[in-house]
C-alpha cells in the first residue's frame, strides 16, 4: 500500500463542469474542486447570457417591457407575465376583473405542471431514467398545444395583460382542459410507479444535498427548494393575488430536506395545481377580461376603429377640387376603402368603410366630407349634411385612438413611488420592484429571480458529495440561466 502510494500520488484537481455541459441545464458553469471524487469546493459562475433585461425594462414603457419577462423562465414564461403584470396593476393602482382573474390562476397553474414535468424529465434523465423523459413530455406537450389555442403562441406566449388577458378563453378549450384534469392524475401515478421506489432512484436522491430548514431559510431560498426542507412558505398562502384567495389547496411539504424530498414536493404540487385548474374551470364567472382603465390600459382594437353604422350612415366622400393626392387618408385607412394613384383624387368605397374618421383627422386639405345616408345627394344637401358635428362615438373612437397612440409612444402616466410584489413562480418566489419617476418608463427595475439565488446554494449542496451528486443537486434546485444573467 505504502509502495502504490508512492507511485500515485494524490492531489486536489480543478475541474471545469460547463457551461456546455448536458446536465448544467443551461449555460452554468462549475469549477469544481475535487479530492479524488469528493467535492471539496465548488464555485458557480453565471453570466453567459449577457441578457441585461432590468436595463432594458428602464429603457422600455410598462408594456413594451411585458415579452422580456417570457425571456428570463422560459420554462415558465406565463407565470413570468402574471408576475409582472400584478406588480405594475399594483403601481398603476388598477385590478384586473374577476374573470381575467381567474383566467390567469388557470393558465399559471398549467404553466407550474409543465414547468415540474420539464424538470421531472430533466432531472430523470440526469440520473439515468429515460421512460420518464418521455412520459413527461407526452403531457407537456398537451398543455403546450392548450396555451397555442388562447394566444398562437407556446413558450414565449405574453398573454396576460396589464389590467387583464389577452383574449378569452373558448368553450372548446373549456372542455380540453377539463379532459386533462382528469386524466393528469393517472399520468402522475405512472411516473412514481416507476420511480417513486425505484432502488437506483432512492440511492441518487436519499441524503444527497441535505440543507436544514434555517439553513434553507437563511440562504434565501423558496418555492419547492424550500419546502423541501419542511418549510410551508408559498406565496399564493401568504400574500393571494389573482383569484388563489377563492381556492382551497394544500402547500406540501418535505422533512429530511434531501433531494428526494424536493422530488416529492413537486410532484405533489403538481396534484395540487390540477386541483387548482378543476376549481377555477368550475367557478369562472362571465365577464370582461380587461380592466375599465383607458389611461393604463390598452383599448380593444374594436373601441378604436367602431363599426359605427353597418349601414354607412356615416361614410366620407372626397372632393376633387381640393383633395391632392397625398395619400395621407390612403395610408391611414385600417379598412383600405380608399383606393386612387398619388397625385390625384382618391376614391372612397362605401362598401368597404367603417366610418372610423382615421382618413378625416389625417387629411390635411379637408377634402373630406361625411355623408349620413350615402349616396345620391344633391351638392347641396351634402353641403349641409357634411356641416353637422361629428358623432359622439366616432369622437369617443378617436379619444381612444389618441390614448393608444400616447401609451404605446410615451406609456402611460403613472404615480411617482416604489413598489415590490411577488408572486410564487414554479421556481419559487419571483418578486419585482419598480421605481416611478412618474414617467411612462419605470425609473429602476429589479427582479428578484428565484433561479439566482437558489444558484447560489449550490457549493453549500455539493460539498462533501461525490463528483456524480453534483448532477443531482443542479437537478433538484430547477434553475433556468435565463433569469440568473439579467
Amino acid at each position: 500500500m505504502e509502495q502504490a502510494e508512492k507511485i500515485f500520488e494524490t492531489r486536489e484537481l480543478n475541474v471545469n463542469m460547463g457551461p456546455q455541459h448536458p446536465a448544467t441545464h443551461g449555460v452554468l458553469r462549475l469549477v469544481l474542486e475535487i479530492d479524488g471524487e469528493t467535492i471539496v469546493k465548488v464555485t458557480p459562475y453565471v453570466g453567459y447570457l449577457h441578457r441585461g433585461i432590468e436595463k432594458l425594462g428602464e429603457s422600455l414603457s410598462y408594456f413594451q417591457a411585458l415579452p422580456l419577462t417570457d425571456r428570463m423562465d422560459y420554462v415558465s414564461a406565463m407565470s413570468n407575465n402574471i408576475g409582472y403584470c400584478v406588480a405594475v396593476e399594483k403601481l398603476f393602482g388598477i385590478e384586473a376583473p374577476e374573470r381575467a382573474k381567474f383566467i390567469r390562476t388557470i393558465v399559471g397553474e398549467m404553466s407550474r405542471i409543465s414547468n415540474h414535468l420539464l424538470w421531472l424529465a430533466t432531472h430523470a434523465l440526469d440520473i439515468g431514467a429515460m421512460t420518464v423523459f418521455l412520459y413527461c413530455f407526452r403531457e407537456r406537450e398537451w398543455i403546450l398545444e392548450l396555451f397555442e389555442k388562447i394566444c398562437g403562441a407556446r413558450l414565449t406566449v405574453t398573454y396576460p395583460r396589464i389590467g387583464g388577458v389577452r383574449n378569452d378563453i373558448s368553450k372548446e378549450f373549456i372542455d380540453s382542459l377539463y379532459k386533462f384534469t382528469e386524466e393528469f392524475p393517472s399520468r402522475i401515478l405512472e411516473y412514481e410507479t416507476l420511480i417513486d421506489q425505484n432502488r437506483i432512484w432512492l440511492k441518487r436522491t436519499v441524503g444527497i444535498g441535505v440543507i436544514s430548514a434555517e439553513e434553507a431559510v437563511n440562504w434565501g431560498l423558496t418555492g419547492p427548494t424550500l419546502r423541501g426542507s419542511g418549510v410551508a412558505y408559498d406565496v399564493r398562502k401568504f400574500a393571494p393575488y389573482d383569484a388563489y384567495d377563492k381556492i382551497e389547496f394544500e402547500v406540501p411539504i418535505g422533512t429530511a430536506g434531501d433531494t428526494y424530498d424536493r422530488y416529492r414536493c413537486r410532484m405533489l404540487e403538481m396534484r395540487q395545481s390540477n386541483m387548482i385548474i378543476r376549481q377555477c374551470l368550475d367557478k369562472l364567472p362571465p365577464g370582461p377580461i380587461m380592466a375599465d382603465a383607458p389611461k393604463f390600459v390598452l383599448q380593444p382594437k374594436d373601441a378604436m376603429m367602431p363599426v359605427t353604422n353597418p349601414n354607412k350612415q356615416h361614410a366620407f366622400f372626397i372632393e376633387e377640387k381640393v383633395c391632392k393626392g397625398c395619400g395621407m387618408c390612403l395610408r391611414a385607412c385600417p379598412a383600405k376603402a380608399i383606393t386612387g394613384e398619388k397625385k390625384k383624387p382618391h376614391k372612397i368605397n362605401q362598401e368597404l368603410c367603417l366610418s372610423c374618421m382615421n382618413c378625416y383627422v389625417t387629411c390635411k386639405f379637408k377634402a373630406l366630407k361625411i355623408i349620413p345616408g350615402g349616396k345620391g345627394l344633391s351638392d347641396e344637401k351634402l353641403a349641409e349634411l357634411s356641416s353637422q358635428p361629428v358623432p359622439e362615438e366616432i369622437k369617443k373612437a378617436t379619444e381612444l385612438l389618441a390614448e393608444h397612440f400616447n401609451y404605446i409612444k410615451k406609456g402611460p402616466r403613472v404615480p411617482e413611488g416604489d413598489v415590490y410584489v411577488a408572486t410564487e413562480v414554479p421556481k419559487g418566489e419571483l418578486g419585482f420592484y419598480f421605481v416611478s419617476d412618474g414617467s411612462g418608463k419605470p425609473y429602476r427595475m429589479r427582479v428578484r429571480a428565484p433561479s439566482f439565488v437558489h444558484a447560489g446554494v449550490l457549493p453549500r449542496l455539493c460539498v462533501g458529495h461525490l463528483v456524480a451528486d453534483v448532477i443531482a443537486n443542479i437537478g433538484t434546485i430547477d434553475i433556468v440561466l435565463g433569469e440568473c444573467d439579467r
